[in-house]
């Protein structure tokens, strides 16, 4: 079986789920004005300060986010992600950070707990070292920095 690089030398994935492909025009009033695509580069410039590197995706699909969850266990040092309504509902994407054997940090742009009740209930936060929310982009760079906190812990053991 060829060896696995160490942690620090694999990418942090960074998920993003349902509909955060349409950040900047989808109830701004909540998620802001960002794009994706500058939320990516704000990701990428934070990460590379870090020492990091970044595999940064998107997905409307339940499936795909799962997949990419199992690709990471194998190919990178931790997760951040924002399951988006996927965080309410999916047993699937539960089962699979549970496997992934990673450091995990959730974000969400906006404060959940100051929305709807459904929203209150998350089947990732059993799960992760941290939850960060209500920052908008700025919880992605809280989590890098906190993530890349937990990898170099990670080292010294």
């Amino acid at each position: 079986m060829p060896k696995s690089p160490p942690a620090a030398n694999k990418a942090v994935y960074i998920l993003n789920g349902p509909n955060l492909n349409l950040l900047g025009v989808r109830e701004p009033d909540i998620y802001g004005r960002e794009t994706l695509p500058a939320l990516e580069m704000r990701c990428r410039a934070r990460a590379k300060e870090l020492g990091l590197s970044v595999v940064f995706k998107q997905s409307n699909i339940e499936g795909e986010i799962v997949n990419w969850i199992q690709e990471a266990r194998i190919e990178g040092s931790g997760i951040i992600i924002n399951a988006a309504a996927y965080t309410h509902t999916s047993v699937a994407i539960h089962d699979a950070l549970k496997s992934a054997d990673l450091p995990i940090i959730e974000v969400h742009l906006s404060n959940l707990y100051k929305r709807e009740p459904f929203r209150h209930q998350s089947y990732v936060s059993p799960l992760a070292q941290g939850v960060i929310c209500g920052f908008g982009g700025l919880g992605y760079e809280f989590a890098l920095l906190a993530l890349s906190q937990l990898i170099e812990s990670h080292k010294k053991l």
